[in-house]
């Protein structure tokens, strides 16, 4: 399964200060290279004009044609692809280290337990967490979030209470808390939308008041592309006592992400999304606010010991790690970050700010087009990402026709916020997003299939 390519950018970080340990040898999950493989690189980095032409070449998936043409991925918001390196990671992983964790004193499980608490420190250093045992892995953000409202929540909140949210919040970001709702009588309240299609501060203002017990809220949202000011949101919602969850999933991947800065409660993020693989994310959790909370899922590991009548349980983040966790998936999370830090995420962010103003002001050369979100021109962040909509023409039927016809995959739906949707007064939209990895001369293509399509369409019509 590893895969021969060599990536540019090789899995590895320099240990940080404050995780001095870190990096031992069998930790260091990077990709194999040579002094002629190093050598190619640079010549590569010299000749080409972007980061998504030297990087693209790390993603054995990029290289290769869907149904005759080649593949333009622009579906990064669901999924992100993975660096041969992560592959590799994987691979050697599965092939050399292969053990259960934290239970057995022999060589391989000594190195497996090695490798999996190696990649929550790697985790604890990208996000600039205070102490790696902040690191909860969990399957994903979607677990994540269904953890703080199951245990914190639940045992947190009571009626009369309310949690506040925005209108454009994924759906995994509103169903946990609609269940504490049904539960304890807790009051939902839900931010909307300013003329500008962004999340209202001022609304915002008015409705955090001393009833309101936790801000649970995006970064940057997944369908109209803007950011949420965190530390302002921080500061507002500390005054009145309020914890805040943070959903990072769009932002992890793509800006460097600082939750000492942001001053956030709780922040939560998947690895699938920022270049690693399936089956795991991640919660950061104040300490003192990890060690007040219920455990999650009763079982193996997250006990300190088990009588006939009643359990003791571990600290974090083992109280909350129930079971033999996703170890490899870990591992290759790990060799991710390691990716994603020799890139340098403030390299990362650069470069796909100008791959977002260069793709919405190339959709706004599509005729009968309907973006959502600010436009470039609004202060504040535009994420790498554009939803839209074509006017007599369902976003469905141009996302099939264009991969079809042209190898381009965008997605269409409600994108897991079927509220946001409403409040933009449609069912659906189609939606392209970019990664690091990506091109202008590839959105080029996607305008052009784009307008083919859309012309075809609308002669049946």
């Amino acid at each position: 399964m590893a895969s021969s390519s060599l990536c540019h950018f090789p899995c590895y970080t320099p240990s940080p200060p404050s995780f001095s340990k870190l990096l031992s040898p069998l930790s260091r999950l990077k990709c194999a290279t040579s002094s002629r493989a190093a050598s190619a690189a640079s010549h590569v980095a010299k000749l080409s004009s972007s980061l998504g032409d030297i990087t693209r070449t790390d993603f054995p998936i990029l290289n290769q044609e869907i149904n005759g043409v080649k593949l333009v991925y622009l579906d990064n918001a669901a999924t992100s692809q993975k660096p041969s390196c992560v592959i590799k990671a994987l691979d050697e992983y599965y092939q050399l280290y292969n053990s259960n964790v934290h239970r057995g004193i022999h060589y391989l499980s000594s190195k497996a337990t090695d490798l999996y608490e190696g990649a929550r420190k790697k985790v604890a250093f990208f996000i600039n967490a205070p102490q790696s045992r902040e690191i909860v892995f969990t399957r994903n953000a979607t677990e994540a979030i269904n953890l703080v409202a199951y245990t914190w929540g639940l045992s947190s909140l009571k009626a009369g209470d309310e949690v506040l949210l925005t209108v454009a919040e994924h759906h995994s970001n509103i169903v946990p808390w609609q269940f504490v709702g049904q539960k304890t009588g807790v009051k939902l309240n839900y931010v909307g939308l300013t003329k500008d299609g962004v999340p209202d501060m001022e609304e915002f203002k008015q409705l955090l008041s001393e009833k309101t017990k936790i801000v649970a809220v995006h970064h940057v949202s997944n369908v109209l592309g803007s950011a949420l000011p965190i530390e302002e949101i921080v500061e507002l919602s500390h005054k009145y006592g309020a914890k805040v969850l943070v959903d990072a999933c769009q932002s992890v991947p793509h800006m460097p992400v600082d939750v000492q800065k942001l001053g956030v409660d709780f922040l939560v993020a998947s690895s699938h999304k920022m270049c690693g693989p399936t089956g795991i994310g991640f919660l950061y959790g104040k300490f003192d606010l990890l060690s007040s909370m219920p455990p999650f899922l009763g079982g193996g590991e997250m006990i300190s010991e088990v009588l006939k009548e009643y359990s003791t349980y571990a600290e974090p983040p083992s109280r909350f790690e129930a079971g033999t966790p996703a170890i490899g998936e870990a591992v290759g999370l790990g060799a991710a970050i390691d990716y994603l830090s020799q890139i340098g995420m403030h390299k990362i962010h650069e470069y796909e700010k100008e791959l977002a103003n260069y793709l919405y002001e190339r959709l706004l050369t599509v005729p009968s087009i309907h973006i959502y979100g600010p436009p470039p021109s609004v202060p504040g962040y535009r994420a790498p990402l554009c939803s839209f909509n074509i006017e007599g023409v369902h976003p469905t039927d141009i996302a099939t026709l264009i991969d079809d016809q042209h190898g381009v995959a965008i997605r269409s739906g409600h994108h897991c916020a079927q509220i946001l949707h409403r409040e933009l007064g449609v069912s659906s939209s189609a939606r392209a997003s970019l990664h690091f990895y990506n091109t202008q001369e590839e959105i080029d293509a996607f305008i052009h299939t784009l307008k083919d399509a859309i012309s075809f369409l609308k002669s049946y019509t």
